[in-house]
């Protein structure tokens, strides 16, 4: 798909042949197994000489229709998938670092990915060296060092700190790393980390990409053979997305340009709203210019997305109050759905961590993580006053 904006991409990358009675919409193929009647077509298909599918947890056709539609998207050569967000980055180190490899990364990383970095790569010998975000002489002097992979994540959950992606991965390729790219919340649309250097992206599909807080996945798109490698670890020790979750991801994704252009919108309002009440400590938002790393979002980020997080003033007391007063928001642990979505850290992106972890990784108990919907802005920040009138 050349010379088309990304909106038509989100619509027709991956779909474009007709599907079979002339079906417009991708079908879901619930079979576990494809059968051959041909003996030398079955052995060519399974041995990878002929393209095709044996068993669903290969490869799918669904899900394969899901997994060219990212890779056109992000501009990857191959794209793979999993049965969740984590699934994807789990398989992708763990496929890709072994016993006396190391891998340089940042503290404000999402909990689940901060666990393994902290618990189970050292399990199995590997290196981790955790750098503070923003401090890139550290993270540089570190690749320098040497190392296998560099595993960045920007904008980072909860805190929002960008990092310039294009030069660390000047640096690690200039020592051979690999670079791998979190790229959960700002999605294609806002940002494209393989065309900035990065080797690898990952996603929680779960999350923007479906939209609608209905399924769960994972997505991993980049240089051909590396997701090879990181497909066949995937392939046997079996954390495969169902096609059924690939179907509504698809789905999803249709109108994902749309959806992130209200949240881009409603993201930035909100926080401009926060930046100036009384009641809150900071506001932690890549579209405000006070925001350390704003220079480098309007860099390499198209928006600011609807992602955004704040501390309050008076302590978790006053959290509570905030959050018990929100009318038009679900108290939950996820983000990028069409509905505004709030809570601390503790009850969502780091729940795995203990309140020493959390505050080593820079995220006080006062800070709320905001996930703003596709609602009117006016109706959100009404919400969000008449919320902080109470505390």
């Amino acid at each position: 798909m050349k010379n088309v904006g990304i909106g038509t991409e989100s619509v027709w990358a991956g779909e474009s042949k007709v599907f079979s009675e002339g079906a417009i919409c991708v079908p879901v193929y619930n079979s576990v197994a494809f059968g051959y009647d041909d003996m030398d077509e079955w052995f060519a298909v399974a041995t990878g000489k002929k393209p095709g599918h044996i068993y669903s947890r290969n490869t799918n056709p669904t899900v394969r229709v899901l997994e060219e539609k990212i890779k056109i998207m992000d501009g990857g050569e191959e794209a793979t998938s999993f049965s969740t967000g984590m699934a994807a980055i789990s398989n992708t180190l763990l496929a890709l670092l072994g016993p006396g490899d190391r891998v340089v990364t940042i503290k404000d990383t999402y909990g689940g990915t901060n666990k393994i970095f902290i618990e189970f790569l050292p399990n199995i010998n590997v290196d981790v060296c955790l750098c503070d975000t923003a401090d890139y002489d550290l993270i540089e002097r570190e690749i320098a060092n040497g190392c296998k992979v560099v595993y960045l994540e920007s904008p980072t959950n909860p805190t929002l700190k960008v990092l310039d992606i294009a030069r660390l991965a000047k640096c690690a390729h200039a020592h051979g790393a690999i670079v791998i790219v979190d790229n959960t919340f700002a999605t294609p649309i806002n940002q494209t980390p393989l065309s900035l250097g990065a080797d690898i992206v990952v996603y929680s599909a779960t999350k923007y990409l479906n939209g609608h807080s209905d399924v769960m996945g994972g997505l991993a798109v980049g240089r051909k053979d590396l997701i090879d490698t990181i497909f066949h670890y995937r392939e046997i020790t079996g954390a495969t997305l169902h096609p059924q979750s690939a179907y509504m991801i698809l789905r999803g994704m249709k109108t994902l340009e749309l959806r992130m252009q209200r949240h881009n919108e409603n993201g930035m309002k909100v926080a401009e709203f926060l930046s100036t009440h009384p009641k809150i400590d900071k506001v932690f938002y890549p579209g405000l210019t006070t925001h350390p790393g704003h220079d480098v979002a309007k860099k390499q980020m198209k928006a600011f997305g609807g992602m955004l997080s704040f501390s309050v003033k008076g302590g978790f007391d006053n959290v509570i109050v905030l959050l018990e007063s929100l009318r038009y928001a679900h108290k939950a642990a996820s983000l990028g759905s069409v509905g505004t979505l709030v809570g601390p850290p503790k009850t969502t992106s780091h729940v795995e961590l203990t309140q020493e972890e959390r505050l080593a990784a820079g995220i006080p108990e006062s800070l709320i993580r905001y996930s703003a919907g596709v609602e009117d802005s006016a109706d959100l920040i009404e919400d969000l006053s008449q919320a902080l009138d109470k505390i």
